[in-house]
């Protein structure tokens, strides 16, 4: 599919992914806000998912210690981090969580970590800030994350919507995809 192509197919689509609620996380993790010792594990993950774009060490460790009330860790019954979700609140919309990475550890996918780790952070976002509405971009192709946000969206009874949020020409190299921008709600909690 062309550039040109793939940005008419992203404008203000509706999510074509399944809506099967995610299952919940295995009873050894636990979920909690991330500690700027964690940021070299997260960095670590987002490196292993073959799948994000992954920013420098340092950025983690300052996401860890800056932003750990709006991102979470998964633990498994060692204290190991087997996943992360990290965010921000949206300062021109405050009630509006932007998921910025999310990544599960390959040993502990397909068990609802994902989810589980968007739910977590979702409800405690909402009991400490107020929340209305979740965003995040997907890469055309990442099968994976739009089923796990669609499963969201339709877990919390919440309207997803897409369309292109920054086309491919205007990244300061060539060969990047359009970034489509995921919006779900209204979110209740």
């Amino acid at each position: 599919m062309t550039a040109h192509a793939e940005l008419a197919h992203y404008r203000k689509t509706p999510p074509t992914a399944s809506s099967t609620p995610t299952a919940p996380s295995t009873p050894s993790t636990r979920i909690d806000r991330p500690r700027p010792g964690d940021g070299r594990l997260l960095w670590r993950l987002a490196r292993d998912s073959g799948t994000l774009d992954l920013n420098s060490a340092y950025s983690y460790l300052l996401w860890c210690r800056d932003f750990a009330g709006t991102s979470a860790v998964a633990r498994d019954a060692s204290g190991r981090a087997v996943g992360f979700v990290s965010g921000y609140l949206r300062p021109e919309s405050p009630g509006t969580l932007l998921v910025w990475q999310i990544a599960v550890d390959e040993s502990v996918r397909g068990l609802g970590i994902a989810g589980a780790l968007l739910d977590d952070l979702s409800a405690r976002v909402a009991a400490e800030h107020g929340l209305s509405s979740l965003e995040t971009t997907i890469s055309p192709g990442n099968l994976a994350s739009e089923r796990l946000f669609a499963s969201y969206a339709a877990r919390h009874g919440a309207t997803l919507t897409r369309e292109v949020l920054f086309a491919p020409e205007e990244f300061p190299d060539r060969g990047y995809a359009p970034e489509v921008l995921h919006r779900i709600g209204p979110l209740h909690f």
